[in-house]
């Protein structure tokens, strides 16, 4: 397998721009207007105010570990299951959106959800061994999903049940 190398400037680049694609993708998907405020929260719902600032926060560190741990991967297959598992978290990251948003069905994206949450335990096993700072880096984003999860299921129980559920 030939060894892969990109410059610093272009992993980070790239990482940047992929981050950047799950939250315009997302975004994209998200309406916290008519059907969205319709539905019943848990009084311990985070304000809407807040989901824009922790979601710039965990993608702009999982963008950092994404370049940290390419730029310390040891070799090209190493580069390829790290690259593989961004790109894995990344797309359950937008169909999460899609089946909780576009779709209007919690109670898919709360099966889904824990394939993305456990997407993110993945990346943080796997860059732990090549960089302990880019696996950490993915700690908030572990915790912050494990939140967002428990609030869809909060969803679920209160509105359901669901079209065609």
């Amino acid at each position: 397998m030939m060894d892969f190398i990109l410059p610093a400037w272009q992993v980070i680049a790239i990482a940047a721009v992929g981050t950047v694609v799950v939250a315009v993708a997302g975004g994209v998907m998200t309406d916290t207007t008519g059907w969205y405020r319709t539905l019943r929260f848990p009084a311990w719902k985070p304000p809407d105010w807040a989901f824009g600032p922790i979601w710039t926060t965990i993608l702009a560190l999982v963008a950092l570990s994404a370049a940290i741990a390419w730029e310390g991967a040891s070799s090209s297959l190493e580069r390829t299951i790290v690259s593989g598992l961004f790109v894995l978290n990344g797309l359950l990251n937008i169909l999460w959106n899609y089946l909780f948003f576009f779709i209007r069905r919690p109670d898919l994206a709360m099966v889904e959800v824990a394939f993305l949450w456990l997407s993110i335990l993945a990346l943080v096993v796997a860059t732990y061994p090549i960089n302990r700072a880019a696996s950490l880096m993915l700690v908030p984003y572990l915790v912050w999903v494990g939140i967002a999860s428990a609030l869809n299921r909060s969803i679920v129980r209160m509105n359901g049940p669901f079209a065609g559920a």
